[in-house]
């Protein structure tokens, strides 16, 4: 078993935690779907998603800028609880 073993396993299980097993492109994608680019720029106005916008050159930009990820990870919880609240309606 190697270290990385050792430390997955020693890892706290996060049920709780609705970004817990998503990676970043899963996460950027279904913002994608769900407002469009141009309505994300407008959200989140970074060049990424503003200027010729991708998956790819977005995923650069936040993996280097985590004030960006950040912002894109509470939109994304913010995107769950809306669809929630109107799947409860």
């Amino acid at each position: 078993m190697s270290e990385e073993d050792d430390a997955a396993a020693d890892a706290p299980a996060q049920p709780r935690n609705p970004l817990h097993g998503l990676t970043l492109e899963a996460i950027v994608t279904a913002l994608a779907d769900h407002y469009g680019w141009e309505e994300l720029g407008q959200r989140i106005p970074v060049r990424c998603f503003n200027v010729d916008p991708s998956v790819g050159s977005s995923l650069r930009f936040l993996r280097k800028t985590p004030w960006a990820r950040e912002k894109v990870e509470g939109l994304y919880l913010f995107m769950l609880r809306e669809e929630r609240r109107a799947g409860r309606g």
